[in-house]
């Protein structure tokens, strides 16, 4: 239990979040401690937040759905219709941790109100498109607005609940991504069936303004550091992000070794200068000083592994079942929905638990579970039923499930109240730097393995998720 009382973040009151904390970590005052906001504004700044956050988990992944659409209506080829996803997710995750800097020191509200407008200008942008460059350029803003409010997300989940329900909140926040990412195929195909596809992004346009209408009045004001905003330090992390997860992606789609190699080695370059750069800095753009909390540290790396799970799950199992058991597209569909569904139920569950038994031994379980689910897919028999396959990723959702709450809750808990927004970030690009190496793991196990490729790729999972429980249950000997 010495664990959670660590890792519980302090409570602070309405008037204690509009004051201006120092650059240094410091102590809250204990005096004007109180329990987050009350409850009817908590429900709307819930709303608002959980909103914005459905809006742009959906993006990442609706717009694959339509890319034949957009090659045929803008005249385009299918590799040169890539590019509508490769833009967003380059921009979403190469400015979120400079965004959530950011919010540390103008406040994470402003930060999350200016992505969610930004976000909902761009998906108007989208949808009046008429050429693939035009897109592009929408694309491009819509991914810095879904980094506006991915990066400081959590950090303000974090300030809306009350100290006693953090876990309760965080399992929430994973519901709603489970959910978005469960449904956005499915809404996406439904949208294209009664229209064409600028509608996917028009869609985003009522519900942003309900959401940023909402948000300006119930979201809460937040500490601020008083130390300045680096520039040429977030052109530095932005670059070193962008050219990494780019490099990462090349390599999925086997592009040449030397370009990905260039790409990975100019990326290590940019974030070894911006180290040395901020060495001294009480807020450093690359949260180098929080990595050394090893709370902080563990429960990073055990993201990355987890989420690296879910990336050489996703897109093994398609080819798993398709090529090697000979199902078809929609019984693979179906096969893969259970994974996000149980997810959407184990999160709150876990995030519940979270709140009074320690997250290491939380995410340890979670992740046995899900190294069990993945060896169980690995060893399947040649001709399984549908049942056999189900449960087995039943198993592997209700491991991932219960890991990520708790998870999301340590992240946030074990970095003082003024460094919420680089936790934040890290959140976030934790996730899609495990979802971005798990994908392009993928690809080498089918390169090297052929025909095999896909049971390598899940025995590789069934590894990283069993590397991943190591690292949880080591929390539970650290502060």
């Amino acid at each position: 239990m010495a664990e959670i009382i660590e890792a519980r973040p302090p409570e602070q009151s309405a008037e204690a979040m509009t004051s201006t904390l120092p650059a240094a970590a410091r102590e809250p005052d204990h005096s004007k401690k109180a329990d987050g906001l009350p409850p009817e504004r908590r429900r709307w700044a819930i709303a608002a937040i959980f909103t914005a956050l459905a809006m742009a988990s959906l993006d990442t992944a609706i717009a694959n759905i339509a890319l034949p659409a957009i090659a045929a209506d803008l005249h385009v080829s299918p590799e040169q219709s890539v590019w509508v996803v490769n833009v967003y997710q380059i921009a979403l995750v190469a400015t979120l941790l400079p965004l959530g800097a950011l919010g540390e020191i103008v406040g994470h509200q402003r930060i999350y109100l200016g992505g969610l407008i930004l976000f909902t200008i761009a998906s108007l942008l989208c949808a009046v498109a008429w050429s693939l460059d035009s897109l592009l350029v929408a694309r491009t803003l819509q991914g810095l607005g879904a980094s506006g409010i991915m990066s400081v997300n959590t950090a303000l989940v974090r300030f809306v609940y009350p100290g006693r329900m953090q876990g309760r909140g965080f399992g929430h926040n994973a519901l709603v991504v489970a959910t978005a990412f469960t449904f956005g195929p499915s809404i996406a195909s439904a949208v294209l069936a009664v229209g064409p596809w600028p509608w996917l992004f028009a869609v985003n346009i009522p519900f942003g303004l309900v959401a940023t209408g909402i948000g300006f009045a119930m979201l809460p004001k937040t500490p601020r550091a008083d130390h300045g905003f680096d520039f040429l330090g977030a052109l530095l992390a932005s670059m070193c992000l962008g050219l990494f997860i780019t490099g990462i992606g090349s390599a999925a789609h086997n592009l040449s070794p030397i370009a990905v190699g260039i790409e990975l080695v100019a990326a290590l370059t940019l974030g070894f200068i911006l180290t040395r750069r901020h060495a001294d800095h009480p807020a450093p753009m690359l949260p180098i000083d929080l990595f050394a909390r090893p709370m902080f540290a563990l429960s990073a790396a055990t993201a990355v592994c987890s989420f690296a799970v879910q990336g050489l799950a996703f897109v093994s199992l398609p080819f798993y079942f398709e090529d090697v058991l000979g199902r078809s597209q929609v019984e693979t569909g179906f096969f893969m929905t259970p994974w996000p569904l149980v997810v959407g139920i184990m999160a709150p569950i876990a995030g519940r638990l979270s709140d009074r038994h320690p997250v290491g031994l939380l995410g340890g379980i979670g992740l046995i579970l899900l190294g069990l689910g993945m060896a169980l897919l690995a060893l399947l028999p040649a001709g399984p039923s549908i049942p056999d396959i189900v449960w087995r990723i039943m198993i592997c959702g209700m491991g991932f499930g219960f890991f990520q709450a708790p998870n999301m809750k340590a992240i946030m808990g074990s970095a003082p109240p003024h460094r919420g927004g680089s936790a934040s970030g890290i959140v976030a690009t934790a996730r899609l730097t495990g979802q971005t190496t798990g994908a392009a793991l993928a690809a080498a196990c089918f390169a090297l393995a052929g025909h095999n490729g896909a049971t390598v790729a899940l025995a590789l999972g069934a590894g990283f998720a069993a590397l991943g429980s190591v690292m949880s249950f080591l929390r539970l000997a650290v502060k």
